[in-house]
């Protein structure tokens, strides 16, 4: 089946219209996440979390789904063994 050309106005939950600015973004070589640009990069991008969310303590960045990080706060803050509700 042929597709027609163009971009199309996708309306379902997904896949998602991804825009121009992103797919040039795509075409630009990653940066080595052990590296000085990436150290500054995350500074900024954890500076700029931190004015979003106007505090001045700690953010941090949490690489996972929602799920993820509920299970990684209930098993960073409870106990084998605690009784919890």
């Amino acid at each position: 089946m042929a597709h027609p050309s163009g971009r199309h106005f996708l309306q379902i939950p997904g896949p998602t219209n991804v825009p121009e600015r992103v797919l040039r973004a795509i075409d630009y070589p990653t940066i080595d996440h052990r590296g000085p640009e990436f150290a500054k990069l995350a500074r900024e991008v954890l500076a700029g979390i931190r004015k979003v969310f106007k505090t001045v303590h700690p953010v941090i960045i949490f690489p996972s789904s929602g799920t993820g990080a509920w299970e990684a706060a209930l098993v960073n803050t409870l106990s084998p063994g605690d009784r919890i509700l």
